[in-house]
């Protein structure tokens, strides 16, 4: 067995009951036992209690949550999240040939977008909610994770907010690449989101739920509380779709495997071995 590495996990759903911090560590476990490594892993409750990794870790992924990732800004958690994403950058660009590995998930897809001034973060004109096609970009095909999924691929998607207007001067100064979108609909006149990005060495994220599984995800789903609120907010079909889209193994099955465990592998060195 390989020598152990530290794994951060900040929580930012504040409290709120959810299956992501769940599938998060599902993942973490399920990847020890089949390749033969061991993690430390410990959990940060960024929004209640302001915790907040230091720069000893060598991965890092930071959750989706619920809320405005405007409102926010310059309280005392936000304040405390950008400075540790301010040195988690800086060290990275110091040490590009062996950064730290972090990803972002869905909120904190947004945070990191609308600190380093990626795009315009926004609310939806209708909230996102079931699974749906996400399309490539130029350049996805080499990127180790984003080479590995159908064009389109399928994912969980749950916003009120998107990132949209990506600024190319300033994507390109960071060293940013972007690799998803939403994917096109003729028939709605409204800009697409980016989905996915690459940001410099070592990160690495994505404005849906790439952690999402499909078992959990049935449950919740069919949960008899959930299941009205949902069908009460959304609609029958919409409920009827999202159930459809979990039992298809080319959809989110697909997707939960060819992220974060491929990124994991590439954080710890054998990604070749995935």
């Amino acid at each position: 067995m390989s020598e152990i590495k530290k794994v951060a996990v900040l929580d930012l759903y504040e409290g709120t009951p959810n299956e992501g911090m769940r599938c998060i560590t599902e993942i973490l476990k399920d990847f020890q036992r089949e390749n033969d490594v061991k993690f430390q892993i410990d959990y940060f409750e960024v929004r209640q209690k302001v915790e907040i990794p230091d720069l000893s870790y060598d991965i890092y992924i930071s959750s989706g949550g619920p809320g405005s990732p405007l409102d926010s800004e310059n309280s005392l958690w936000d304040n405390s999240y950008m400075d540790w994403l301010e040195s988690l950058w800086e060290y990275n660009e110091a040490n590009y040939n062996e950064p730290k590995y972090a990803f972002f998930i869905c909120h904190s897809f947004q945070l990191l977008c609308r600190y380093f001034q990626i795009g315009t973060v926004c609310l939806r004109a209708r909230s996102s909610f079931g699974v749906y096609p996400i399309t490539h970009l130029e350049g996805a095909e080499d990127d180790p994770i984003m080479q590995n999924l159908p064009n389109p691929f399928y994912v969980c998607d749950f916003r009120k907010f998107q990132v949209i207007q990506p600024d190319q001067n300033r994507i390109e100064s960071i060293g940013c690449k972007l690799l998803a979108i939403e994917k096109e609909r003729p028939h709605i006149p409204l800009e697409r989101a980016i989905m996915a990005l690459r940001l410099g060495s070592g990160i690495f994220a994505t404005q849906f739920h790439p952690e999402a599984d499909p078992v959990g995800m049935k449950a919740w789903l069919q949960n008899d509380e959930k299941r009205k609120e949902i069908i009460e907010n959304h609609g029958y079909a919409r409920w009827q779709l999202m159930m459809d889209g979990l039992n298809d193994p080319d959809k989110i099955m697909l997707t939960q495997k060819m992220f974060l465990p491929v990124f994991l592998g590439q954080s710890i060195g054998h990604f070749q071995e995935i």
